[in-house]
């Protein structure tokens, strides 16, 4: 059952302005995966579920976050059904976030009142989330569509929060152009987690580099 409520997720989105996005098989490199992005100042992580067994990976991160990292809002994202949603949810995930926009799982997160951030790549998608309740939609690939779609959107719905995943780098030029077209919050993945980082079990460089992406988010805000 989720800790927080989806008014207190999108309000954290908003605030922190970047979710690291990451996934892996091995539990305890997992979590300290986590814990460095926490001890950077993250405090979303979207465990993009990829891969067999993916929620008993999960719900022992999740276990982990609850003891040990107070207010560490954990999400799942690539949920593909509700069936998928219903099982993440069951384990605790306060957000979920897919690659595409399904109404039956905005139906069974609105149930529960769980946040929902459905991967939209038009403005009638991103009009029809809305209508089902969603509050921020995911711009999925990021990398295709771009800050000017992004500037785009917004003419027409100022009042529509966006979250672009894929093609967001932690570099100024980046962020400040993501963030100049008005985006809400950035999903981030092996940009920042990279597979270095992961091979060498770098987690002090994790933590120095979500702190310093973190610190540009606020300088080009």
């Amino acid at each position: 059952m989720a800790q927080f409520t989806r008014i207190e997720v999108a309000q954290a989105m908003k605030d922190t302005g970047m979710i690291p996005l990451f996934f892996h098989q091995d539990i305890e490199l997992s979590k300290k995966v986590l814990k460095a992005c926490y001890d950077g100042g993250a405090r979303l992580m979207e465990f993009t579920a990829r891969g067999d067994f993916a929620h008993e990976v999960f719900g022992e991160l999740t276990k982990y976050a609850v003891a040990e990292l107070p207010g560490m809002i954990m999400g799942v994202g690539s949920v593909t059904d509700s069936a998928a949603a219903s099982l993440y949810m069951a384990l605790g995930a306060n957000f979920i976030v897919t690659p595409v926009l399904r109404e039956d799982i905005a139906i069974a997160c609105n149930r529960r009142k769980v946040l929902w951030s459905p991967g939209c790549g038009s403005l009638t998608e991103i009009a029809r989330a809305e209508e089902l309740g969603c509050e921020i939609v995911k711009l999925f690939p990021g990398d295709i569509y771009g800050p000017q779609f992004v500037k785009g959107i917004k003419g027409p719905q100022p009042w529509t929060s966006i979250m672009p995943t894929g093609g967001v780098s932690p570099t100024e030029e980046n962020l400040k152009g993501w963030f100049d077209a008005g985006v809400t919050c950035v999903g981030m993945g092996s940009k920042l987690i990279s597979k270095a980082i992961i091979a060498n079990k770098d987690y002090k460089k994790l933590e120095q580099d979500v702190k310093h992406a973190l610190n540009i988010i606020k300088s080009v805000r």
